[in-house]
């Protein structure tokens, strides 16, 4: 006789949900590893091991012992190899992080601060080099500072001064130092208290300078001016007053960029045709001393220039601004020299400069000193420190006020009667 199967017990599961328990007897989300054993009560369980095993729920037979994580499905640590493992990460974060310290940070900096870092720290290395402590790349690697003490940056800020080398340039190398060896000290190499006396070194004030230099034999190093090349509102205007040639339509262009703008060489040299926009009269370009991009409004003797300059065919499109001349007629109006490749560096920009001053008398002419001349005009004739500061692409006031400062009559508000 055929006994009837009675019909399946209906699955609490949704539809294609595996029961992990099929025929567990425990407790709801707890699990019978052992479902043949029939255990007394008091007697040990035959897999103590069985506890620590993951569940569905995430919790074992004690709760908050799972290693099973809800949320993802997958395995979780215990709590204190959490923290072995956070531990761990951590100090290899810390570990890459001081191997990557001078990099990221050299990285940052404009091309032309990092260079002038490179020339102070290779100063800095040849005079520790003349005591005998021999170091490596100082602005490269952090170990290049293992052994380098308070006491050698004074006796280099002292050295300096010996050399005669101006207070300014001895103040810019000491923040230099100081800056680097704060790197090295972040890196794990200088100890912080180290770097604390260091950072206690001073450098010298304007006024300092001047009672030092009256007391010392050597007052200046190097082909740097003491004072810049001063213009007149007439010098500048010849400056920009050029033939009608190639070549003097060029440098036409160029002296209107330096007096009326007051762009640095480096940022005239990097200019590139399509950042001028002529029918708006705007000038969008890139400072890369302080890392920003500014829109200037093109003067009127700019706006004539480049106009002149685009109209005549010697301004190459989709390329670099200004364009060098054929080498052997640069002292030559008889005979006017060509215009050749296009791209003009910093080092032919400012002999052109220097030659174009002379050819109207003015010895040494640089362009930081056209720059001196359009921050000196803008002060004279009331721009605000502020605007000054914005148009010349300085990140700080400190300049600009300087510039207000020299112009300011310092007894116009005295009354005698």
């Amino acid at each position: 006789m055929e006994i009837a199967q009675p019909p399946p017990y209906p699955s609490p599961l949704g539809e294609g949900e595996e029961d992990l328990h099929p025929t567990s007897p425990e407790g709801e989300g707890e699990e019978d590893l052992n479902p043949t054993s029939q255990k007394g009560e008091g007697e040990e369980e035959s897999h103590p091991s069985s506890s620590a095993l993951p569940t569905r729920s995430g919790t074992g037979r004690g709760q908050g012992e799972g290693l099973l994580s809800e949320s993802t499905g997958g395995f979780r640590n215990p709590p204190y190899l959490q923290e072995e493992l956070l531990a761990e990460a951590g100090q290899a974060a810390n570990q890459a992080a001081r191997r990557h310290r001078f990099a990221d940070y050299r990285m940052r900096r404009a091309e032309q601060t990092v260079r002038r870092q490179q020339a102070d720290l290779a100063l800095f290395a040849g005079f520790l080099d003349g005591l005998d402590v021999n170091v490596g790349p100082l602005a490269e690697d952090p170990e290049a500072w293992r052994g380098v003490t308070w006491g050698l940056v004074e006796a280099f800020v002292k050295w300096q001064l010996q050399q005669g080398y101006t207070v300014s340039t001895i103040n810019v190398r000491l923040s230099t130092v100081k800056t680097y060896a704060r790197l090295a000290m972040q890196s794990g190499v200088l100890d912080p208290q180290e770097y604390a006396l260091m950072r206690a070194v001073r450098g010298y004030s304007q006024s300092e300078q001047r009672r030092i230099d009256q007391r010392r034999q050597v007052k200046r190093v190097g082909a740097k001016k003491a004072a810049p090349v001063l213009l007149t509102a007439e010098q500048a205007g010849a400056l920009k007053d050029q033939l009608d040639t190639p070549q003097g339509r060029r440098d036409r262009l160029l002296m209107c960029l330096l007096l009326d703008h007051g762009l640095r060489v480096g940022e005239v040299a990097a200019l590139v045709v399509e950042e001028f926009d002529l029918p708006a009269g705007l000038l969008r370009f890139y400072r890369p001393k302080v890392g920003k991009e500014q829109v200037h409004r093109l003067s009127p003797d700019t706006l004539k220039a480049v106009q002149a300059y685009a109209q005549t065919g010697d301004m190459f499109p989709g390329g670099p601004l200004l364009r060098q001349s054929q080498h052997g007629s640069l002292k030559s109006h008889e005979q006017p020299a060509k215009l050749t490749q296009a791209g003009m560096g910093e080092r032919a920009i400012t002999q052109r400069v220097r030659l174009l001053g002379e050819r109207l008398g003015i010895s040494g002419l640089s362009a930081h000193d056209c720059r001196h001349y359009w921050a000196t005009t803008a002060a004279r004739h009331g721009t605000d420190p502020f605007d000054l500061q914005e148009a010349g692409g300085w990140s700080s006031l400190a300049m600009p006020r300087r510039y207000v400062g020299d112009n300011e009559i310092s007894n116009d508000g005295v009354k005698l009667e």
